[in-house]
């Protein structure tokens, strides 16, 4: 199990390692670390048992008319899911660094299929 300090430059080095025309294009977007998803996050999404590694919420890029004067979109990185799936540490920092780009395509506009489409072609 790692220490929070140390899952946490994780996600640092997951965000370092998106491409950099993506990075220099997030806009009003924080990514932070949480132990656990909510129970209200896991009811929004109707998760029953399921494990969440990461959660974006927010306003999509794609979607933003009319956008201003409002929070951040929030990018969560779920520590304890990711820690109960992966044990070695060589694991555990894929699991992050794949959550990460997974998040951030979610604030790009993807949707959950093509996502996992284009995750298929990343290899």
């Amino acid at each position: 199990m790692l220490t929070n300090e140390q899952f946490e430059q994780l996600v640092r080095e997951g965000i370092d390692a998106v491409d950099e025309r993506f990075l220099q294009k997030l806009k009003n977007v924080e990514i932070v670390v949480e132990d656990n998803p909510t129970p209200f996050q896991l009811e929004k999404l109707k998760l029953r048992g399921a494990l969440l590694f990461g959660l974006y919420e927010g306003i999509p890029q794609t979607k933003r008319e009319g956008y201003g004067q409002v929070l951040p979109d929030k990018i969560t990185i779920f520590k304890n899911p990711i820690e109960q799936v992966y044990f070695r540490p060589e694991d555990i920092k894929k699991a992050v660094k794949d959550t990460v780009w997974h998040e951030i395509a979610h604030h790009f506009g993807m949707d959950e299929k093509q996502v996992r489409q284009a995750e298929k072609k990343r290899g």
